[in-house]
C-alpha cells in the first residue's frame, strides 16, 4: 500500500533508535494487513522527551514506541497510564486518545506470550533473575504476577537486587498473600542455592559485539538451570544461552519477546489481531534482518 494523504505514522521514541528491528515489526504487519500505516524511528536528544511526546500528539501520530533511556521518564507527559505500566514503573507504549497519550507496558505481556508459546509454565516455578535493572524488576514483577513459588534475584551489587526484592514482596503482601516470596543474593552466592530453576538472563552482557561474555561462567550454576531466558535480542544466541545448553537445559533468546511486544503494540494501535503465523512470520524476517546487519558489522 503507498503512502497517501490517510497514511498514520507510528514510531520509536529513544537515543539512539539507529539499531532498532521495530520497523521491521509494523512495517511487515501492516503491509500484510492492508493497513495503511508507516512506522519510523526518531532519534530524541536529552532534554527533548517533553518537546518530542508533544510534537508526537500534535502531530497526529496513531502511537509511539518508547526505548531506553525513557521509559520512566516519559511518564509525567502522559494523559493516562495503565496500571501494569504504573505497576512496573516503565513504559515502552504510547497509543493516541483524546487530549493525549495513554502509556502501556507490553515488554512484559510480550515475554509472557513468548513464553506461552515456547511452553514454558511460571505458575509454580523457582525463578533465578540475573540483574537488578529496570529490566529485572519488570520481569520479577511478571513472575509474581504469574504465580511463581520463588524469586530469586542475582546481582553483583546485593543493595539494587535488594530493592526489588522488596518491592515484589510489597506488592506480594497487598495482593493479600503471606510469607517472602523474593529474596535477593550476591551474583557469588548462587552456590547457596538448590533445586532447579527458570532463569532470566536481565543485563547487556553478552550483547553484540561483546558475544563471548557471560554473568556467570561456572558450569556448576548452569546445571541448577532447567529453561534459561537471555532478553539480550542480539545475537540470537548468547553465550549464557549456550551455556545453559551445554549443561542440558532449553535455552532461548529475547528475539520473542520484542517481536510480540512489537505485536501487541500493533494491536493496541490498530484494533486489529495478530495470529500466532503471522508473528511466526515476522520473526523471521527479524532474524534474518539481523543476522545480515551483524555480518555487515563484521566486515567493517
Amino acid at each position: 500500500m503507498g503512502l497517501d494523504g490517510y497514511t498514520r505514522t507510528c514510531g520509536l521514541i529513544g537515543n539512539p533508535v539507529e539499531h532498532t528491528l521495530s520497523p521491521v515489526i509494523h512495517n511487515y504487519l501492516a503491509a500484510n494487513q492492508g493497513e495503511n500505516l508507516v512506522y519510523v524511528p526518531f532519534r530524541v536528544a536529552q532534554g527533548r522527551l517533553e518537546d518530542a511526546v508533544k510534537g508526537a500528539y500534535a502531530l497526529n501520530l496513531l502511537g509511539c514506541n518508547v526505548t531506553v533511556p525513557y521509559k520512566s521518564q516519559v511518564i509525567p507527559y502522559l494523559a493516562d497510564i495503565d496500571p501494569l505500566a504504573a505497576r512496573i514503573g516503565a513504559v515502552n507504549t504510547l497509543v493516541r486518545q483524546e487530549g493525549g497519550f495513554k502509556g502501556y507496558n507490553t515488554d512484559m505481556p510480550g515475554l509472557y506470550r513468548a513464553l506461552v508459546r515456547d511452553g514454558v509454565n511460571i505458575k509454580g516455578e523457582q525463578v533465578i533473575i540475573l540483574g537488578a535493572g529496570g529490566v529485572a524488576r519488570a520481569v520479577a514483577m511478571l513472575m509474581a504476577e504469574k504465580g511463581a513459588d520463588r524469586i530469586v534475584i542475582l546481582n553483583r551489587t546485593i543493595e539494587h537486587a535488594r530493592r526489588i526484592a522488596e518491592e515484589v514482596n510489597a506488592y506480594w503482601k497487598g495482593a493479600g498473600r503471606g510469607g517472602q516470596l523474593a529474596e535477593a543474593c550476591a551474583l557469588e552466592d548462587w552456590t547457596s542455592l538448590e533445586g532447579s530453576y527458570l532463569t532470566f538472563q536481565a543485563t547487556n552482557v553478552g550483547m553484540f559485539p561483546a558475544v563471548t561474555e557471560a554473568v556467570l561462567e561456572d558450569p556448576g550454576f548452569y546445571r541448577k538451570v532447567h529453561t534459561g531466558y537471555d532478553l539480550i535480542f542480539n545475537p540470537s544466541c548468547t553465550r549464557f544461552m549456550g551455556l545453559v545448553r551445554e549443561a542440558g537445559g532449553k535455552a532461548y533468546g529475547g528475539l520473542g519477546m520484542l517481536l510480540y511486544q512489537g505485536v501487541i503494540a500493533y494491536e493496541l494501535w490498530t484494533g486489529r489481531k495478530v495470529t500466532d503465523a503471522l508473528a511466526d512470520e515476522v520473526y523471521k524476517e527479524m532474524k534474518a534482518r539481523l543476522s545480515g546487519e551483524n555480518r555487515a558489522k563484521e566486515e567493517v
